[in-house]
C-alpha cells in the first residue's frame, strides 16, 4: 500500500518582498519520495494545494492509496485538495517520516538568507487542556498490565472482539519486536458500561495513552489530532511506579501499547481492543 504523508505549514521564512511563506510537503513512509513547494500566504488556496498534490502525483508516477495528515490547521485544506483528485485523507498523529523531514528542515532554515530568526518548532500543535471522561462511562476497575509481544499477537487478533483496531503494520512481528518483548497495556473492567465506553473510545479516534505525573497523577488518552482526555486520576505510590514502568516499557517497544476494555475480569469476553503507538 502506498501511503503519503502531507503537510502545509508556515516556516520561519519570507520572500524577497518580506512576505511570509507557506510550505507544502508530501512524502512516502520511508522518505524515498519527497515533493515540496513554497508560496506566499496570499496565494495559499485549495486550487494551489490541489495543483501541488497533482504535481506530486505526476512526479511519483502513481496515485497514493492513503493520505495522512497530522496538523489540525492544515487538515481542511489538504482534505479538500485530496477530494478534488478523488483521494481520501486520514487524520493521524502518527506520521514519523514527515516528522523526521520537518525536523531536518528546521535545522536548515537558520542557514538560509530569508530566515526570519523566529524560534520555530515544526511539530508543535496547540492542544486544549485534557477533558475529564464523562461519569457515565467510568468503568468498575482499571489497571496497568504487561503481556509478552508474542502472546499478544497469538491471542488477541483472533478473538471475537466487537470493537477492535489492530493495524497489521503495528503488530509486534511487523515492527520486528522479539516475541518476549514486554508489551504494556491498560485494561479497563467496564462492567455494564463496557460497550458504551468502547464505543466512545472508538469515536474519538484513540492515538496513545500516557501516564502523567502530577497532583494527582493521571492517565491521559491522546485522541484525534490534538484532543486529550483524563481517563482516571490517582494518588497512590504503587500506581505511580506502575505508571513510570508503563512509560519505560513503551519506550522499549517502539511506543507500542494497547488498551483493552472488557465487561468483567473473567477473561472470557472482551468488548474493545486498540493497538496504540506513541
Amino acid at each position: 500500500m502506498t501511503v503519503w504523508q502531507l503537510d502545509l505549514h508556515r516556516p520561519p521564512l519570507t520572500n524577497a518582498q518580506n512576505e511570509p511563506l507557506w510550505e507544502w510537503l508530501a512524502c512516502d513512509a520511508d522518505l524515498g519520495f519527497r515533493h515540496e513547494a513554497q508560496t506566499t500566504q496570499a496565494e495559499v488556496s485549495a486550487d494551489w494545494v490541489t495543483a501541488q498534490l497533482q504535481a506530486a502525483i505526476d512526479q511519483a508516477g502513481h496515485v497514493p492509496e492513503k493520505i495522512q495528515v497530522f496538523r489540525p490547521q492544515a487538515l481542511s485544506l489538504l482534505t479538500l485538495a485530496a477530494k478534488n483528485l478523488g483521494l481520501t485523507t486520514i487524520p493521524t498523529r502518527y506520521t514519523p517520516a514527515l516528522h523526521q523531514w520537518l525536523r531536518q528542515k528546521a535545522e536548515i532554515y537558520p542557514t538560509l538568507g530569508n530566515f526570519t530568526g523566529t524560534v520555530y518548532d515544526p511539530l508543535h500543535l496547540e492542544s486544549p487542556p485534557p477533558l475529564p471522561l464523562a461519569e457515565n462511562l467510568w468503568g468498575d476497575r482499571w489497571g496497568f498490565v504487561t503481556l509478552a509481544a508474542g502472546d499478544f499477537e497469538r491471542t488477541f487478533p483472533h478473538e471475537p472482539i466487537p470493537i477492535a483496531q489492530l493495524p497489521p503494520e503495528w503488530l509486534p512481528s511487523s515492527l520486528g519486536l522479539a516475541s518476549t518483548t514486554p508489551l504494556p497495556g491498560i485494561v479497563i473492567d467496564g462492567g455494564r458500561q463496557a460497550m458504551a465506553l468502547a464505543q466512545w473510545v472508538q469515536s474519538v479516534n484513540p492515538a496513545t495513552l500516557r501516564y502523567m505525573a502530577g497532583d494527582p497523577d493521571g492517565l491521559i488518552l491522546d485522541a484525534g489530532l490534538c484532543d486529550r482526555w483524563v481517563m482516571t486520576t490517582f494518588a497512590d505510590s504503587d500506581m505511580a511506579q506502575a505508571g513510570q514502568q508503563f512509560e519505560q516499557r513503551k519506550a522499549a517497544s517502539q511506543g507500542l501499547h494497547f488498551l483493552l476494555v472488557r465487561p468483567d475480569d473473567s477473561g472470557m469476553t472482551y468488548t474493545g481492543l486498540w493497538l496504540l503507538r506513541g
